[in-house]
């Protein structure tokens, strides 16, 4: 099939790169210039595991193209997939849907023979009517259905997930759409339930999924506090709740809050609808409120663990929200690293992949390391923020050997704790 998908950041480009493995053919669109540059030379604009290996293989097979004209790709699409962002608005923190109607709209005039454009962009219940709306003023003549198709890629696996999706949804109420949307997606018909909705349901799946991950998370945050006060440890609490098969063992993983380009604005953007709708969502404003307050609570205990903050240095193991990605939108560990910088500390930070993106917003706030060890040379407190599995093998001997101090706050639980206090080290975990 031909494909065309605007916009090329961490769900456009996977998910066209996915595409073609598929055999498709795939046109991704984008305005920066900069990028589609980029892209057309082999590089690779986002980190994620595995991206870089299909994506090589596809362009040079041609199955994957770039382009800055929506004209070339829409023209000869059986698909268009409109994946461009839907950030909070500044002030209400609903979705700001200004790039999907400018996407909408542009289309419009490049739809030739009967297509299916695809919203897989994270947008408002009534988005699609929107959309069908905005086409059919540009283009009365124009023979499409709009259908939803919304995102489960989780960053930093998104090419797993991709390849092994546990469902696929889809919006519509048309069986022409549908008829498409089954050949598009046939490859997984025996791995994967293919589920068919109304437009409007397809689109509360999405927020309706993303709210109750973050309030999961909020709430294991909330049991680690109680374990820490009461002597229990939310290691074995955790492990105990997700045997529990209606529970599940995903996201009790306690830590500093939640981040990334999806939880923090989804729960906004689903609280905004919920007061749109009269409609009390006082559960996820809670994880919404509550979440904002780890962080400062985080902060406020790397203060105290340092003391004395002007004349100490705090070595950060992480930059980016999560591991296996080097997207750091609302990373917990950007926010409190913020926090710790208005009480003037002197931090030195150390990611695997997210480093660029860190200095694009941190700037010269903090001094940049090129390694873990480099990070915590002198250092009087090392804080690890994000869970990359290569900080679990941090030869503690020799930190200690180089550190100012040896002061751990493992806000991952990812370090050796038991090994950690044999070699002196004052060690503070999360709920333990």
């Amino acid at each position: 099939m031909n494909i065309a998908i605007i916009g090329t950041g961490y769900v456009g480009l996977p998910t066209g790169v996915g595409l073609a493995e598929l055999g498709n053919k795939v046109i991704c669109i984008d305005r920066e210039i900069s990028k589609i540059e980029a892209l057309k030379n082999n590089k690779l604009t986002i980190y994620e595991d595995g991206l870089e290996e299909l994506f090589l293989k596809n362009t040079k097979n041609g199955n994957l193209q770039f382009s800055t004209s929506m004209k070339e790709g829409v023209e000869n699409a059986d698909v268009v997939i409109i994946a461009v962002g839907t950030p909070p608005h500044p002030v209400t923190k609903e979705a700001d849907m200004k790039y999907i109607h400018a996407a909408a709209t542009e289309l419009a005039d490049y739809l030739k023979d009967y297509t299916v454009v695809a919203t897989k962009s994270t947008v408002p219940v009534g988005t699609g009517d929107d959309i069908e709306s905005l086409i059919s003023k540009k283009n009365p003549n124009a023979k499409f259905d709009v259908v939803s198709l919304p995102e489960f890629l989780r960053e930093g696996f998104a090419v797993y997930d991709f390849f092994n999706p546990d469902r696929i949804v889809v919006g519509t109420n048309s069986d022409q759409a549908k008829k498409v949307i089954e050949k598009l997606y046939e490859p997984f018909k025996q791995k994967s339930k293919l589920l068919f909705v109304s437009r409007r349901s397809s689109e509360t799946i999405k927020y309706a999924s993303n709210a109750f991950l973050a309030i999961k998370i909020h709430y294991i945050n909330e049991m680690a506090n109680f374990c820490e006060k009461a002597g229990a440890d939310i290691l074995e609490v955790a492990k105990g709740m997700g045997l529990d098969e209606r529970i599940g063992n995903r996201f009790l993983n306690p830590g500093p809050g939640y981040g990334g380009s999806c939880f923090p604005k989804d729960t906004q953007a689903m609280a905004f609808m919920g007061k749109q709708n009269d409609v009390d969502l006082s559960l996820i404003n809670a994880a919404i409120n509550g979440n904002e307050k780890r962080k400062e609570t985080i902060a406020h205990r790397i203060l105290n663990l340092v003391g004395d903050v002007k004349n100490s240095k705090i070595a950060i193991l992480g930059l980016a929200f999560k591991d296996g990605t080097d997207d750091c939108r609302e990373s917990p560990a950007i926010d409190i690293i913020f926090k710790l910088l208005e009480q003037h500390a002197c931090i030195q930070a150390y990611d695997p992949k997210a480093m660029e993106l860190a200095k694009s917003i941190l700037q010269d706030k903090i001094k940049y390391c090129s390694n873990v060890y480099e990070a915590c040379k002198d250092a009087d407190l090392l804080v690890v923020l994000t869970e990359w599995s290569e900080f679990k093998d941090i030869d503690l001997e020799k930190l200690a050997s180089i550190m100012k101090d040896k002061k751990i706050f493992d806000c991952r639980n990812l370090l050796d704790k038991q090994k950690a206090l044999s070699l002196g080290y004052k060690y503070e975990g999360i709920g333990r």
